[in-house]
């Protein structure tokens, strides 16, 4: 990746963590400025008693206090009273009645006689009325039932004037009908019915002169409920009621006011509790986005902060990853916009596996699944309904699973078919997520809004992959970024400068070839880009096309042109093809990475043969006239180029090597270069170098290994 010349001149003036720290506020401020007229609350314009201009729907769920208080109170009146049973109450009765008949009766046998001595007794004449019910009521205690109080002197006058047999038929009837009563039941609030129903019963009784009230009266006295009140468990079964009442829920996006339905009063109730008719300002929402945008800058700042990159690297992925943040913001952005036409749900369109699969391509996997999480956050933002304090979790999850499946799709990176390919997979995955929404949430659909569902979920898919292969060249030009498929690109035969090594230096062409197998698995075999390895090797010594038969791969059925001129100048030609090459992959525009490789391979290697050459013909040279200029290898995959170059062009010039022959050669190339410092810019490690070692012998004793000699048949009959 290479840094932008307007940024470098940026970087000339701040220091590297100023840079980076203005980057991350510079970003908090965007995303906050993006998503601020998402959280800023919006109210409806509409008041009591008008028509509602459009169907409005519930932002988030609600319960409905006022409904569920209502429920809760008819599922408590609708619990019966629970009685218990008065123990006695019909033996009390019963027992009230006789004692009240056997007063009565004694106060008229003691009436009968009157004191006459001390020894005998005569009779005497039967005092008044008025004395007897004197008599009566110091026998009845005032408090006893509030008898005394209950029944009137004419009552008790008239019990008194009746026989024993009047009034022992009384109680034998007033008894018996209160019996059937209360073995009945009779409830405290139920008992002046009763009181009236033992009256009926009494009165069909014929009695003599006014024992038909007073029996009435007698009953009435003696009567008392069987079953009493018991608050406290009927308390208790009203809590166990109201308890299980179920609160009055309207569901996120369920209707609260139809289009054209009179605002009522509980509906403005409703509308107000969700904070959607009165326009007050409050901070609440600008601190919650700002909480919010602290989360995500910290979470990018933590992330980049242990990334074990250089500083200028980076650097370089926050800026690559801050654009690819905002230009997803900014088509939630858009596709928010669409919502406005009233579709339902256009959201589900929005293409949400684009940032996964194009940070994939251009950085890594770590960097793209941090950004679908967080992008999957700020949807919810965007997407939440415009009103205040709700947020859309159902377009969370599908922006989430969506980006996820963008990245773990993107197998391979090498094709920008496989890019379509995994759009068209991400589309399936998408379409799945929305049947999993849209049955969990109950709500039925028409045939319609299933097609419209369907329509929306594959053209996010095809439209992620369709936005990842049209930024991608930008961001690889902006950047300087040499992707898998433009590796991929650049390897085709049909590169102008391939076509060209082919044509003029074939030679040169298949020692590339051969170059490329043994870089790319050694490279792989120690963690560097075989790919790049591989692309590289191809155009390493595209400079041997300016002259290319003064290179021997390319001397076939001629003479050596080195035989007819000095060292000097072979010396110059050979050494000349590192720059020459370097500057025709400029002049092509071919990345950095690529020129690096031609111009590095080399390194300052020492130029043997026309070294000695020169000082077998009695010149006086010195050695650093006959080295390479350089620069020496300053990555794993330049150095690994260096090796494989030498030891292909090594073990070419023996015949039939053996395993043990090609070993040694691998080996000493390597120590040459050791001892002659030409790893020391790379960060190449000695038990990598082993490594390669070992795969360059693995490869190359499979291009040369031993074969059978057939021999050769003779014709008969010579």
């Amino acid at each position: 990746m290479q840094t932008h010349p307007f940024l470098l001149k940026i970087r000339s003036f701040l220091s590297y963590r100023l840079f980076t720290n203005l980057l991350f506020v510079l970003l908090g401020i965007i995303v906050f400025g993006v998503l601020y007229g998402n959280v800023k609350p919006k109210t409806l314009d509409i008041n009591l008693y008008e028509d509602a201009p459009t169907t409005i729907r519930a932002p988030k769920k609600f319960v409905d206090e006022e409904a569920t208080a209502k429920k809760k109170e008819e599922a408590k009146a609708e619990v019966a009273n629970v009685y218990t049973s008065k123990q006695g109450a019909i033996d009390n009765s019963v027992s009230l009645l006789h004692s009240l008949m056997e007063s009565v009766i004694e106060v008229k046998a003691e009436s009968k006689q009157l004191p006459v001595g001390e020894d005998n007794l005569k009779p005497a004449p039967s005092p008044d009325i008025d004395e007897q019910l004197k008599l009566l009521k110091a026998k009845l205690p005032e408090d006893k039932n509030n008898v005394t109080n209950s029944l009137s002197d004419d009552v008790l006058k008239t019990l008194l004037a009746a026989s024993e047999d009047d009034l022992s038929r009384v109680e034998t009837i007033v008894t018996t009908q209160m019996k059937i009563i209360m073995e009945n039941g009779v409830k405290e609030e139920e008992l002046n019915e009763a009181k009236l129903n033992l009256e009926q019963r009494i009165t069909n009784y014929s009695f003599k002169g006014d024992l038909s009230t007073a029996a009435v009266k007698l009953g009435k006295v003696a009567l008392e409920p069987t079953l009493l009140y018991d608050a406290e468990k009927t308390d208790e079964l009203k809590k166990l009621a109201e308890a299980n009442v179920e609160k009055v829920e309207i569901i996120e996006g369920g209707v609260i006011v139809e289009d054209g339905e009179l605002i009522t009063p509980k509906k403005y109730s409703i509308l107000k509790s969700l904070g959607m008719v009165e326009n007050t300002f409050s901070f609440r929402p600008y601190i919650g986005l700002t909480l919010f945008v602290l989360v995500v800058i910290s979470s990018l700042y933590y992330f980049f902060y242990t990334l074990e990159v250089t500083e200028e690297r980076k650097q370089n992925y926050l800026i690559l990853t801050s654009i690819v943040f905002v230009i997803s913001l900014l088509i939630m952005k858009i596709v928010g916009l669409i919502e406005q036409l009233e579709i339902n749900d256009i959201a589900f369109i929005l293409p949400a596996a684009f940032t996964g699969m194009i940070l994939r391509i251009l950085l890594n996997e770590r960097i793209a699944m941090m950004m679908v999480f967080i992008l999957s956050a700020c949807s919810s933002i965007v997407f939440h309904q415009q009103f205040s304090g709700s947020i859309d979790i159902e377009i969370a999850i599908y922006t989430l699973f969506s980006g996820v499946s963008g990245i773990l799709f993107l197998v391979s990176r090498n094709q920008r078919s496989n890019i379509l390919r995994a759009g068209i997979y991400v589309s399936f995955v998408n379409i799945l997520i929305l049947g999993f929404l849209i049955l969990l949430s109950g709500t039925s659909y028409s045939n319609t809004e299933y097609v419209y569902y369907l329509v929306f979920a594959l053209v996010s898919g095809i439209s992620s992959s369709i936005l990842t292969i049209g930024f991608l060249p930008f961001f690889e030009a902006g950047f300087g970024i040499l992707s898998s498929m433009r590796l991929v690109e650049l390897s085709s035969p049909t590169q102008p400068l391939l076509k060209k090594l082919l044509t003029d230096a074939p030679g040169t062409y298949h020692h590339s070839v051969m170059v490329a197998n043994l870089a790319e698995a050694a490279c792989e075999s120690i963690g560097a880009n075989g790919l790049l390895a591989r692309v590289g090797c191809y155009y390493h010594d595209v400079g041997k096309s300016k002259r290319p038969h003064f290179f021997i791969e390319n001397q076939l059925n001629m003479e050596n042109p080195h035989d007819r001129v000095s060292p000097e100048t072979s010396r110059d030609v050979i050494i000349s093809h590192a720059s020459d090459g370097a500057e025709m992959l400029r002049k092509h525009k071919l990345p950095k990475e690529i020129v690096d490789i031609a111009e590095q391979h080399h390194g300052t290697t020492l130029l043997k043969f026309f070294y000695y050459k020169a000082k077998e013909q009695g010149k006086d040279v010195k050695e650093e006239d006959y080295r390479y200029p350089g620069p020496k290898p300053k990555t794993r995959e330049a150095a690994v180029i260096s090796i494989a170059d030498s030891v292909e062009a090594a073990v070419r010039s023996k015949k039939s090597p053996t395993q043990a022959e090609i070993q040694q050669l691998v080996h000493s190339i390597v120590q040459d270069r050791l001892q002659d410092g030409q790893f020391n810019e790379c960060d190449i490690s000695m038990k990598q170098l082993e490594t390669v070692k070992r795969s360059l012998c693995e490869t190359l004793n499979g291009i040369f290994h031993p074969r059978i000699e057939y021999p050769e048949l003779q014709a008969k009959g010579e």
